[in-house]
């Protein structure tokens, strides 16, 4: 006789959860069955392609984040997005140079920032950054820069302060070419991200803080495609001459 698995309450309570709402959310569709099939079958498509992870990312993760930090201190949560690569060179010596081919294309960037706790100051956070090339493009993925390229790790000074020297992010694409682009513009959606930065921090007793920082002025800002953007994460790109200069504090949550 085979034993009975113990039961894991708290999938069981998300499953139930799921099904109560997924019956209400029928009930107001009424979908008939064709409609039903063609998903069947996009959805088949979206994970032999794949891009669920992708999908996920754009079009369901910023609820999530949503719904567990929503009116919470500290900074906003946004996307960890599909183009996080483990493994980016350890930065020894500030200020932090992110690894460049080169003659890198695009404008010159130096980025300031602290990073604090919601209880007071915070030393010696590790900070990871990565993000696009001028080209819209990540090393590691779609780019045909070196791995790691704008891409690096770090920690923070005794006060919780760093700097960034890089180039500035732009505005990009999604993929459009699979079922997560076939989805985006069925829904009448573009397929365009706001330029960004990906920041992630860890510090031992906190919260590991993912985020991501935007610019003022971005024509994407109020339309990304994965609404990703968070006012709280705005900051301004100073024009200096030979580079732009931006900055922003980040507030880590206690565990």
């Amino acid at each position: 006789m085979t034993e009975k698995a113990a039961v894991n309450e708290r999938v069981l309570g998300a499953y139930e959860g799921f099904v109560k709402h997924l019956k209400n959310f029928l009930d107001e569709q009424q979908f008939n069955h064709e409609e039903y099939t063609k998903f069947v079958e996009w959805a088949d498509r979206l994970g032999r392609s794949g891009e669920i992870p992708l999908f996920l990312d754009v079009f369901v993760e910023t609820y999530v984040l949503e719904a567990k930090y929503k009116n919470s201190p500290g900074t906003e949560p946004s996307l960890l997005g599909p183009y996080y690569e483990e493994g980016s060179p350890v930065l020894e010596e500030s200020p932090f140079v992110m690894p460049q081919r080169e003659d890198e294309p695009g404008d010159k960037l130096t980025f300031r920032g602290n990073v604090s706790s919601v209880n007071g100051p915070l030393a010696k956070t590790k900070v990871e950054w990565w993000q696009d090339d001028a080209d819209g493009l990540y090393s590691n993925y779609d780019s045909p820069a070196p791995a790691f390229n704008l891409r690096g790790q770090f920690h923070t000074d005794e006060n919780g302060d760093f700097e960034v020297h890089s180039i500035v992010p732009i505005p990009y694409q999604i993929p459009t070419n699979g079922p997560t682009g076939e989805f985006t513009f069925s829904a009448g959606y573009h397929a365009y991200r706001p330029a960004h930065i990906h920041i992630k921090f860890e510090h031992e007793g906190h919260e590991t803080l993912i985020t991501q920082v935007f610019f003022e002025g971005d024509e994407w800002l109020e339309t990304d495609v994965a609404n990703g953007v968070r006012s709280s994460l705005l900051t301004k790109l100073e024009d200096k001459g030979d580079r732009k200069e931006a900055s922003l504090n980040f507030v880590m949550r206690t565990e």
